[in-house]
């Protein structure tokens, strides 16, 4: 065995050539394998306030603390999703961009759009479906429109002039207005806005007759007594709001639909930094955070047996049927 004296004399090639043996056994450190390892962007294409922004924010928060970097909410909002949800998209599959999105930018904008920025088939990997939220026609004007019946018998004295807001072109607000058309034969008049936020405080101010809103948007208003609930979209009444009454409770049969939010990542994100966001998610959704949900009109969405690729690839079809059957030309 040479002798410390001997190691010491040794040429600084031969040292070198020890340290570089050396380095190839020794464990990597805990920063090169640790996700996150610093901020993570998460992508919101909606202006901040309507429920999708509402969600992401406090996904955001739980992310942050469970994994320790920050997950900061960025808003892109404009172009029913065309601005936001390509940066997505187009971001390297490392982790660090994510974003939390609605069902409509998923699956009615590929009907909605001649060509779209993104493809939602191939350019995401779901990590988890996080909410499902009730639809709910709400008004302004309550001694108009206390009814479905009322609602119905406007429209059909006023074809095309009655108007409802949307958060955009594509969004379940729109889909549902097409919906509610294809089903009681009425003409509506459709006005977009840049997300739910805004085409709220429009129909609160009187600009619009209605809006097709997700619970979570609409409830705070209804509570004060700013807005009139005329029905809910769904076969059920919902959790949240068991008051609510469904359309079909008002004979308007037929129009159901639910508006659910997830989170997504860039396609080919490595399954281990999946799997370590959907864990941190999953087990707040089944935890402290799920009564908080249900008491502002959102139903935790994370045991639901069909994969969300399923649902969006199902859902880009059935949509697509719906916009063709309203006569509505690609844009």
């Amino acid at each position: 065995m040479p002798s410390t004296r001997s190691i010491r004399a040794a040429s600084p090639f031969l040292l070198a050539a020890l340290c570089t043996a050396s380095s190839l056994f020794a464990t990597p450190s805990r920063s090169q394998d640790a996700y996150p390892s610093r901020p993570v962007k998460v992508i919101v294409a909606l202006p901040a306030g309507g429920s999708v922004d509402m969600v992401a924010r406090q996904i955001s928060q739980q992310l942050t603390a469970d994994l320790g970097q920050p997950f900061v909410v960025d808003n892109r909002a404009g172009g029913s999703g065309q601005i936001g949800v390509p940066v997505v998209a187009k971001a390297p599959p490392d982790g660090y961009t994510l974003m939390v999105s609605p069902a409509s930018f998923l699956t009615t904008n590929k009907s909605i759009f001649k060509t779209l920025p993104y493809n939602p088939e191939t350019d995401f990997v779901p990590v988890t479906k996080l909410v499902n939220q009730a639809m709910v026609l709400v008004v302004r004007d309550k001694a108009k429109y206390a009814t479905p019946a009322a609602v119905l018998a406007a429209a059909k004295a006023n074809p095309g002039k009655l108007t409802y807001a949307s958060s955009g072109d594509g969004s379940p607000q729109h889909l549902a207005g097409l919906m509610f058309e294809s089903q009681t034969g009425v003409k509506l008049l459709h006005i977009p806005y840049k997300g739910g936020a805004p085409a709220i405080t429009d129909l609160i101010g009187g600009v619009v007759d209605m809006a097709f809103a997700p619970l979570p948007e609409a409830l705070p208003h209804i509570k004060s007594g700013k807005l009139h609930p005329v029905g809910v979209l769904s076969e059920k009444r919902a959790i949240s709001a068991p008051e609510i009454p469904t359309l079909k409770e008002g004979g308007v049969n037929n129009v159901v639909l639910s508006a659910w939010i997830a989170l997504l990542a860039p396609a080919k994100t490595p399954q281990p930094i999946l799997d370590s966001l959907g864990k941190s998610v999953k087990a707040m959704l089944r935890g402290d955070a799920k009564n908080r949900f249900i008491e502002i009109g959102m139903e935790p969405a994370v045991d639901e047996a069909k994969p969300l690729a399923q649902v969006i690839s199902e859902e880009i079809r059935i949509h697509a049927d719906l916009v063709k059957a309203a006569g509505l030309v690609p844009q």
